[in-house]
């Protein structure tokens, strides 16, 4: 006698469509009857109507046709179940929302991407990166609380914090909003994955005042770097690379081309600015004709040596890594065993000179230049002048 076959409560193709669709609907929309970001989970919102109506969005897609109401919100609660079942979902209640496991990352990789953002969020002030951060810790919570906290637990973090008002929303909260670009970040991250141009306007440059008002540029890349955002851009009208500080240009922002020059072309562009940026120090990348004799290699760097002494000479001897090109030498040791002094040499393109100068300055009285001769005499000058200021006070005669 033939066995009775058994069977499976999704033999049936409606069924087994359904929790198809209701996998793709996770997968689609990871959150999914977690509600709005700024909704609170308690209440008697029920979570099961918003993947009800994701799911048959997900089925319309995919051309599959349910009756009208179907399925029902029990039924898609034994759906979930199922998937515990199967190990798709953990055993624990989802408060904020369903998601699968932790889509392409393990949770260590979690952890670490996710503290990364948090750290982008809060110190570096990146406004996107805030709104992800907290739709995600919304997301994480039920994981956080059967880690008991260890999930949360900023075990790295980059503490950098910009000094400016980076946040549209935070400004208008505080009534303090300056109308600079991080209010067009959308058009700027658009423009920069598209290779659109955009017309954008510079309110202020503190280093040569004459450089504001419009220009129409490429953007390549938004990069925080020490206290700030700054935009990495290149001109359309003859391919000059440049860097400034977000905060400098004003809200104004208008596409020229919509259409783009696609990604390979932004690639390529910001290869040439990256270079530019290794060569140098700091993030001034020189004039158009200087840029397109040093991407040629036809550039002829000038070496720059200093001095450091005790007790800088640790803090530079522990910088390996400071520049690509750098040498680091030590002198002979005293009769006490210690280093009475380290040089340091790096082959510089002149437009880094004025940015390396202004590094060296921090060491004080630690430090002393001995090439090139300009920049040595610039530094002794730079000594004078603060001799002076510092005579003026002990003499009692005002601050200048």
């Amino acid at each position: 006698m033939a066995k009775k076959p058994d069977l499976h409560p999704y033999s049936d193709k409606q069924a087994f469509d359904r929790l198809m669709l209701l996998i793709a609907t996770l997968v689609q929309y990871p959150g999914v009857g977690g509600g709005e970001a700024d909704e609170p989970p308690e209440g008697h919102r029920d979570a099961l109507q918003e993947v009800q109506t994701r799911l048959r969005e997900v089925a319309a897609t995919s051309e599959i046709s349910f009756p009208e109401g179907y399925p029902a919100t029990p039924t898609i609660r034994k759906d979930l179940e199922t998937l515990r079942k199967y190990g798709i979902l953990e055993q624990r209640m989802y408060r904020w929302g369903y998601y699968l496991g932790t889509g392409a990352f393990s949770i260590e990789e979690l952890r670490l991407a996710f503290h990364a953002l948090s750290s982008q969020a809060k110190y570096q002030g990146n406004p996107q990166a805030r709104r992800v951060h907290e739709t995600l810790a919304k997301r994480l919570r039920g994981l956080d609380l059967d880690m008991k906290g260890e999930f949360f637990y900023p075990v790295y973090q980059h503490f950098n914090r910009a000094i400016v008002h980076t946040d549209p929303e935070e400004m208008m909260r505080r009534g303090e909003n300056r109308h600079n670009l991080f209010h067009q970040l959308d058009i700027i991250e658009t423009a920069i994955l598209t290779g659109q141009a955009l017309e954008i306007s510079r309110g202020t440059n503190p280093f040569d005042k004459k450089q504001v008002g419009m220009m129409a540029i490429w953007p390549l890349q938004l990069i925080y770097h020490d206290i700030a955002w700054y935009l990495i851009y290149e001109y359309r009208q003859n391919g000059k690379l440049e860097i400034e500080r977000l905060d400098r240009f004003k809200e104004y922002c208008h596409i020229l081309n919509p259409e783009g020059r696609g990604v390979e072309a932004q690639r390529q562009s910001l290869a040439k600015a990256h270079k530019l940026i290794e060569n140098g120090w700091g993030l001034y990348l020189g004039e158009l004709e200087e840029q397109q004799q040093e991407l040629a290699g036809n550039l002829e760097y000038i070496k720059v040596k200093v001095r450091f002494y005790p007790p800088m000479t640790a803090f530079i001897l522990e910088g390996d890594r400071r520049h690509q090109k750098q040498t680091i030498r030590r002198s002979p040791q005293d009769e006490t065993g210690q280093v009475e002094y380290v040089d340091y040499t790096v082959p510089l393109p002149p437009r880094s000179h004025n940015e390396f100068f202004r590094w060296l300055c921090r060491y004080m009285d630690n430090v002393k230049v001995i090439s090139p001769p300009e920049m040595a005499a610039k530094h002794r000058e730079a000594a004078g002048k603060l001799w002076e200021r510092y005579g003026a006070t002990t003499r009692g005669l005002p601050l200048n």
